[in-house]
């Protein structure tokens, strides 16, 4: 047990890690670029997301989380998914490259054809990386992983920044896609040291490809759906709205995905070591619920609370119709890490087949919030997304907590207290926005700096169990460096 312990504090330190300085050195990228760039050029990718985003799907088959989650891999295992992924993303490839010009066409944007070409090899480099990814996974192993993305992250931003600043334009940010995997994947190779063998088995296969079937089958229906925003709001607004979209959905992202990406990544693999006791299974669920919400809930409201300063000193004036966009995706980012944790619990208990169903419902509820969007406009169409995300967090915690006992009233009850905390800081840092005589930029960062000392100081004078248990985690091991 102590070991389990030791492995999920060490995977969940590193793994933030990991998520956080790349997190991190992609805003700061990003920002440099929205500086040199326009709404127009980030919109242009935009558009692409959803072909890269199904594509990447396919290639990884739900054979990832298949491994993770068998208890004994062998080699035989891991060549024969690698091999399949190959394949797959060499096919997937051709056929955007051959379909190049029908999207370009579609979205009556001409040189989205050259884009698309290029930018499709990131399908192909993909495909190499997924085991790797896997193994290091499966092993808790996310120190390499922090090290690869931190390099790769800061040698693509360089060269996307140069190349931005030189007049590259949208080109600056397709190079910046494919370095930033092109290195991940080549140090992947280097420093994790798996290597294939000539063998591709079909029993291996069948047995992987049972369970993940219906996670490819989930993972292409939430990636269709979730990306049909941008597909809409490209083909029926302009590629300058989308990029409007696409920055603002960038900032929330943040930290939403930053927490999601740590929890998904960490509590998969440990909460499958504990499946077979339901007991220690449900209180560890738990704990991973109640800290994970009381950082989210703080950290997205507050987001929304300095959404205005926020953008226009950092990225300027020309973003501003992104601000609004910005507050309500923070709350849409709120359940985020929510969904993350229950549709873990799915697989952890080996209900791929639920996962399937659910996924298959919610998304349905895509529909009336894009023609709501259609209809009303984009403000009305995040509107929708948040009551969207809502009925969605119900349905996923509803059946995991029926799996282990631990109901969607419980979590609410369990969460609610995290929700009215993080409110009145957040709604105290908006009022202290509407007074403060300083610049934006300034603006800013003293809002942030006032925001995070009250943080930490109710916490402590409050004693709350979930703030103290993520502090011993991040004490622990800065104690033990």
């Amino acid at each position: 047990m102590s070991s389990l312990k030791t492995k999920t504090i060490n995977g969940l330190f590193w793994s933030f890690i990991d998520n956080a300085a790349v997190k991190i050195l992609q805003f700061a990228i990003g920002i440099i670029l929205a500086r040199l760039l326009s709404p127009k050029e980030f919109g242009l990718i935009g558009m692409l997301t959803v072909f890269i985003a199904l594509s990447r799907s396919f290639i990884d088959s739900g054979f990832g989380n298949a491994l993770i989650r068998k208890n004994q891999c062998t080699q035989t295992d891991y060549s024969t998914v690698f091999y399949f992924n190959l394949v797959v993303g060499i096919l997937l490839y051709i056929i955007l490259f051959i379909s190049s010009g029908s999207i370009a066409a579609f979205f009556n944007e001409p040189q989205l054809r050259q884009i698309l070409q290029v930018f499709g090899l990131v399908v192909i480099i993909d495909s190499f990386t997924i085991i790797q990814k896997t193994i290091l996974t499966k092993n808790i192993n996310f120190k390499l992983q922090a090290r690869i993305s931190v390099i790769s992250s800061i040698g693509s931003g360089i060269v996307a920044i140069t190349l931005a600043y030189n007049g590259f334009g949208v080109w600056s940010l397709v190079i910046q896609q494919l370095l930033r995997q092109g290195l991940n994947s080549l140090f992947l190779w280097i420093w994790n040291k798996w290597l294939p063998t000539l063998v591709f088995s079909r029993e291996s296969f069948k047995n992987l490809f049972a369970f993940g079937s219906k996670l490819l089958l989930s993972g292409l229906i939430y990636t269709t759906f979730n990306n049909l925003y941008y597909f809409v709001i490209g083909k029926f607004f302009s590629a300058q709205e989308l990029g409007f979209y696409t920055r603002a959905n960038q900032f929330s992202n943040l930290p939403s995905q930053q927490i999601q990406g740590v929890i998904s990544r960490v509590s998969y693999p440990v909460l499958s070591e504990m499946q077979d006791d339901p007991v220690r299974l449900k209180a560890a669920y738990q704990r991973l619920i109640r800290s994970t919400v009381y950082i989210t809930f703080f950290l997205m409201l507050s987001m929304a609370a300095v959404a205005e300063p926020m953008v226009i000193g950092l990225i300027g004036e020309k973003w501003r119709q992104s601000i609004i966009y910005l507050q309500l995706l923070c709350i849409v980012g709120m359940f985020y890490p929510l969904h993350a944790l229950n549709l873990n619990m799915l697989q952890v208990k080996g209900r791929s087949d639920l996962f399937l169903k659910l996924e298959i419902i919610k998304n349905l509820l895509i529909v009336p919030v894009v023609l709501l969007g259609l209809s009303f406009g984009i403000k009305w169409m995040i509107a929708g997304m948040i009551v969207k995300s809502f009925i969605a967090y119900y349905l996923n915690s509803l059946w995991s907590g029926k799996l282990i006992g631990y109901s969607f009233f419980e979590q609410i009850k369990d969460i609610w207290p995290s929700f009215l905390f993080a409110f009145v800081i957040s709604f105290g840092i908006y009022m202290l926005s509407l007074i403060i005589p300083f610049k934006p930029l300034l603006n800013f960062i003293v809002l942030i700096i006032i925001g995070g000392v009250s943080f930490v100081l109710l916490s402590e004078m409050l004693r709350n169990k979930d703030y103290i248990y993520i502090r011993q985690i991040l004490f622990s091991k800065l104690l033990k460096k």
